[in-house]
């Protein structure tokens, strides 16, 4: 079966996580800076989940899981390793039609966690089926070694050269030409030479 890459808008959803250990905690980080709303549902937390808490940035209800949990959430992530727990999870959220993500579960699984690099607005998720999460982190490596973060700051530069170019007029096939060219490997370069240049760099003499 083939799945579907997409990336998904979460800001002010409500994401239900069911677990309070490591897993969760690992889990929780990404969704957080996505912007999403987030339920915790676990008997007990670990001192960092606790943290966020205490500062407002998630609701946690010390409880075992219930299925009206799972009420008004947009997608779920069992992360736990409670037996029984993840597929009680995932069969609530595929009769509600509700995304579930069962962490190290494939069974009880609706979508999968890529491997991500990411640079500011600039993210390459890789996935490999869940047939070897292992390929997917050395491929996440590679590509880290090779994008590295000054892929941010011209990113940042590209989205305010097309905003201007915008601005000018409705879109056209010059406009579109020239948005191709500066994103080009050659304008890159460039954009390189020109950092190297500027006063504070690493690299200049």
């Amino acid at each position: 079966m083939s799945l579907f890459p997409i990336f998904v808008k979460l800001d002010g959803r409500l994401i239900v996580v069911v677990g309070g250990g490591n897993i969760a905690e690992a889990k929780i980080p990404g969704v957080l800076a996505a912007g999403a709303r987030i339920r915790l549902i676990a008997p007990s937390v670990t001192p960092q989940i606790a943290e966020w808490v205490r500062f407002g940035k998630i609701e946690w209800l010390p409880k075992e899981f219930d299925v009206a949990d799972l009420d008004g959430a947009f997608l779920v992530i069992a992360a736990t390793s409670a037996p029984g727990v993840s597929e009680a999870v995932y069969r609530e959220a595929e009769a509600r039609g509700i995304l579930c993500n069962a962490v190290d579960d494939i069974e009880h699984c609706h979508f999968y966690y890529g491997a991500v690099v990411q640079r500011g607005d600039l993210q390459i998720a890789i996935s490999t089926n869940g047939k070897s999460p292992s390929l997917a982190q050395r491929l996440r490596q590679e590509f880290e070694a090779e994008f590295g973060p000054e892929y941010e700051v011209w990113l940042h530069s590209l989205g305010a050269a097309r905003e201007a170019l915008l601005a000018r007029g409705p879109s056209s096939e010059t406009t579109k030409k020239r948005l191709h060219e500066l994103a080009s490997r050659s304008m890159f370069e460039e954009f390189l030479r020109q950092a190297k240049r500027r006063p504070g760099h690493r690299g200049a003499a």
